[in-house]
């Protein structure tokens, strides 16, 4: 099963994906430039691609992406100022 929303976190408009993987989800929030995911992706790989991407760990919906503290974070998203420790939310924000 898969879940696709369009959100509007604080203003920004963000694409959501939720796959249901079995034990636990796979979830992405997309927003304008750059994403936060879930810990079964990795920061290496985004890195690799030169990607602004940021990843959160024990989520299961959006809601738990956007209260969720930032685990890793790529370089170019610590670039556009995002940091370990801040949320979801406020990595989206910085995404814009």
């Amino acid at each position: 099963m898969m879940q696709t929303d369009t959100l509007m976190v604080d203003g920004v408009p963000v694409m959501g994906v939720v796959v249901d993987l079995g034990k636990a989800p796979l979830v992405i929030l997309k927003a304008p430039k750059g994403f936060v995911m879930c810990g079964y992706l990795n920061i290496a790989a985004v890195d690799k691609m030169g990607e602004v991407g940021c990843k959160v760990s024990g989520v299961k919906n959006f809601d738990d992406v956007l209260n969720a503290k930032l685990a890793e974070v790529s370089k170019a998203a610590a670039a556009m100022g995002c940091a370990v420790g801040m949320t979801g939310r406020e990595a989206i924000k910085k995404m814009a």
